[in-house]
């Protein structure tokens, strides 16, 4: 590793409101070694921007956890910005369609593992990995996929190839360590992962960079080492030294692969004759004919489809031990910021058990050994051993949360902006809907919106049907709403095509729209997962972009969860109100919120809906455009899409390709 360098924040604002107390509060809180801390942030507070700021003063490598894809790479720009020289990486699951393998025992149906993996975001898991080898001043922003099984970073680290100039090293000493790295030779096609050898010249694009390097050499000596450009193979730079790391994560020494092939034969023959004395001859006769083709594939060439499922034979792992995962690339004193805590500390807890449920099917009618079961996510205790100091980070921190850090936070309440929580009212549930129409078509006069969360799906169908009939624009969203479709009833009402949006939960973060100066909650006292006081609280947040923004609870008594949200958010306006008026503060509704940074969210999730039109008609074939031509101008797009991080855009693309392949070409996939 070289040697520590130090975190530099860029950026043109300066810590405002609550954001210096809470800086202060939180470093002083690293410094003094405690465990773990909670910032309580509210929406447009700048918690991002905070927790760089803690980054910088703290000065270790640091760990972001987000509890969804979208939301971690919004984290990742962001943090891309604030530290532009600094190594900021992107770790979340690199499958842009993912169906696990598994087996339905009541109908005998097996379903094979099925996966498209995004090659952008396979770079930067291991551009992630291979940062923290090389240097400190790292912030990996992650999702859950970081407690998933990960190939052991000793070995990894065992495996890679340094090279310098003057470096005695012959041509084919290159090549075989190439290769043992799981890289494979290309001379035609120069794309990550491969290398090519021409003469004493070997070109090598590594799996997490995005551009590939040239090695000359002077009979068995490293003449030269230059930076490339895959295209053009043009010099961009020259340099002295030069480190590659490993094609995969689980990439395994010879002597290490035999090893863990002799300790696989032996687990099988143990399960067969378990199996066996059971009278489960199909399931053992089925273990048999997978495993060995498994080991015939590792044998040849070092690789099967699934070896992650025998890891712990080729780690040398105990029965039971976890696996190596992405916190074991980090050092011993690395910061972990849990973002939007209520919800990703759950999802955190919740990985184990459904991953386990899964496999021990799979294992207990012959399709995997048992040690599959250690090819897994870390359960929650796993997961707290390997972590240090701890930030939950939430505009609603959850119980665990609170409690770990009995119930002391560092609050973050104050928006610099000066907008405040809206004002929350409670209303008798006997003729909610009409007393709702009328607050629906006031705010529709003044082109605002309205959002209106119901109990039931079927209550929403109903309740658009019948506002329809009164002439109101509205719209339903709920769970069988077509991703793409979600996207474009939200721009949708964006742009004033419809005026008021109802579902079950809308409090899916990217819904902060200041066009919304109404959230009304139905059926509010019915208490539950979408009516607790951290589920109202957000649903208040939604409509914090706009001054004139109102919240109506409809309940016939307050339950202890109202009350909570009720006090909660009178207090952060009168703590708001306080710093206004001490600062001469007039709040605005924020007014271009797409272009703002914090609002980047918005255009990675939703599409605008004329776009989503042109671009559907852009599909088909045209007179003047054969299939072919087609189909590589869409891979074209589909690989710029992943590229801007637009994941839901590629995956569309994706599967245009797909089905113009098959039924333009006759290609099946």
């Amino acid at each position: 590793m070289s040697s520590s360098e130090s975190f530099k924040l860029v950026s043109e604002f300066q810590p405002a409101g609550d954001q210096p107390r809470a800086i202060a509060e939180l470093v002083g809180g690293l410094q003094r070694g405690e465990g773990e801390q909670v910032l309580l942030g509210v929406t447009g507070s700048g918690k991002t921007y905070t927790m760089a700021q803690v980054v910088e003063a703290a000065n270790r490598p640091t760990l972001v956890i987000s509890h969804n894809k979208t939301l971690a790479a919004q984290l990742y720009q962001e943090f891309k910005s604030f530290f532009p020289h600094n190594a900021v990486g992107y770790f979340v699951s690199y499958y842009d369609y993912y169906q696990p393998e598994a087996y339905v025992p009541s109908s005998d149906t097996y379903i094979e593992k099925d996966a498209t993996i995004n090659d952008e975001i396979d770079r930067m898991r291991h551009g992630a990995t291979a940062s923290l080898f090389q240097r400190r001043d790292v912030i990996i922003v992650a999702s859950v996929s970081c407690i998933f099984g990960l190939g052991s970073p000793d070995t990894y680290y065992r495996m890679l190839l340094m090279l310098e100039e003057g470096q005695e090293i012959s041509r084919r000493e290159i090549l075989s360590n190439l290769v043992r790295m799981h890289y494979t030779r290309n001379d035609i096609d120069m794309r990550r992962g491969a290398f090519r050898a021409r003469g004493d010249v070997v070109e090598i694009f590594p799996i997490y960079e995005e551009r590939a390097v040239r090695i000359e050499l002077f009979g068995d000596q490293v003449d030269r080492i230059d930076w490339i450009d895959p295209v053009t193979a043009r010099s961009a730079e020259e340099i002295k030294r030069l480190v590659i790391f490993a094609n995969s994560h689980y990439v395994t020494p010879d002597d290490q692969l035999q090893s863990a092939f002799h300790s696989i034969k032996g687990e099988l023959d143990a399960r067969l004759k378990e199996l066996e004395g059971r009278n489960k001859l199909l399931e053992a006769q089925r273990l048999h004919q997978r495993t060995m083709f498994d080991l015939e594939m590792i044998r040849e060439i070092g690789y099967c489809t699934g070896i992650e499922n025998y890891s712990r034979h080729l780690d040398g792992r105990k029965p039971g031990t976890p696996p190596a995962t992405l916190l074991e690339y980090f050092p011993d004193d690395f910061i972990v910021f849990i973002d939007e805590s209520h919800a990703t500390v759950p999802q955190l807890r919740g990985m184990y058990n459904g991953d386990r449920s899964r496999k021990q099917t799979l294992v207990d009618y012959g399709f995997r050994l048992p040690s599959a079961l250690d090819n897994r996510p870390l359960n929650f205790d796993e997961f707290k051993e390997r972590v240090g100091q701890t930030v939950y980070v939430s505009a609603t921190p959850g119980p665990y949360e609170l409690q770990r850090t009995e119930g002391v936070v560092v609050e973050q309440v104050i928006r610099p902006t000066g907008l405040m929580d809206p004002d929350m009212e409670v209303r008798p549930i006997d003729g909610q809907v009409d007393d709702l129409l009328e607050e629906i078509r006031s705010r529709a006069e003044l082109d605002e919106r309205v959002l209106v969360t119901t109990l039931t799906k079927r209550m929403a169908e109903d309740l658009t049907e019948y506002y329809k009939e009164l002439g109101v624009r509205c719209r339903y969203m709920h769970s069988e709403v077509k991703t793409l479709e979600r996207a474009e009833i939200i721009r949708d009402l964006r742009l004033g095509k419809f005026d008021v949006l109802i579902g079950i939960n809308l409090l899916r973060e990217g819904l902060d729209l200041p066009e919304v100066t109404l959230v009304a909650v139905l059926d509010a006292d019915k208490e539950g997962f979408l009516r607790s006081k951290t589920s109202l609280i957000q649903t208040a947040g939604r409509a914090a972009r706009n001054v004139r923004s109102k919240v109506i609870l409809y309940a016939d008594r307050v339950t202890d969860s109202i009350r909570g949200a009720l006090e909660e958010t009178n207090r952060r306006r009168d703590l708001q109100s306080a710093y206004n008026e001490e600062h001469g503060i007039t709040p605005q509704t924020v007014q271009r919120l797409l272009q703002e940074p914090l609002g980047k969210m918005t255009d990675l999730d939703y599409a605008d809906a004329a776009v989503i039109a042109e671009e559907r008609a852009a599909y088909i074939v045209g007179p003047d455009q054969s299939p072919e031509e087609l189909i590589a101008r869409l891979e074209k797009e589909m690989f710029a899409a992943a590229e801007r991080l637009e994941f839901e855009r590629a995956a569309e693309l994706r599967d245009r390709i797909a089905e113009l392949k098959k039924d333009l070409l006759g290609i099946l996939e």
